[in-house]
């Protein structure tokens, strides 16, 4: 079973970061970081959420909880998109991939033109 511990860890080793670059992006001190890593210490729900933030994973990976990284919001959010493709018209049928590509690059220009 994985920790949250475990997964900071984890996600820690892949941004190649060391303990103290990840503390100094939150204002904190290394031993800190090290505590939270071998569960000896865990960190408020505040914390929780920031960390999950800045390793664009949900909370619930974070803790353990499941296996799925992505939010909820993430995971809805691409299924529309896919839904718009797939609907019961058969778009996916009449459309050359390069109209669907641009069809998934245009709904990208718009979440960022309106990102607030």
């Amino acid at each position: 079973m994985n920790t949250f511990g475990d997964r900071l860890r984890q996600l820690r080793i892949n941004k190649e970061l060391t303990q103290e670059e990840l503390a100094n992006q939150f204002g904190l001190h290394k031993t800190r970081i090290s505590q939270y890593e071998l569960n000896k210490r865990q960190a408020d729900d505040e914390l929780k959420k920031k960390f999950a933030e800045y390793f664009d994973v949900s909370v619930d990976y974070l803790i353990g909880n499941t296996e799925i990284k992505e939010s909820a919001d993430k995971l809805l959010k691409y299924k529309s998109v896919t839904i718009a493709l797939h609907n019961k018209n058969g778009i996916d049928d009449e459309l050359p991939d390069e109209a669907k590509k641009e069809i998934k690059d245009f709904i990208e220009y718009i979440k960022h033109k309106y990102k607030k």
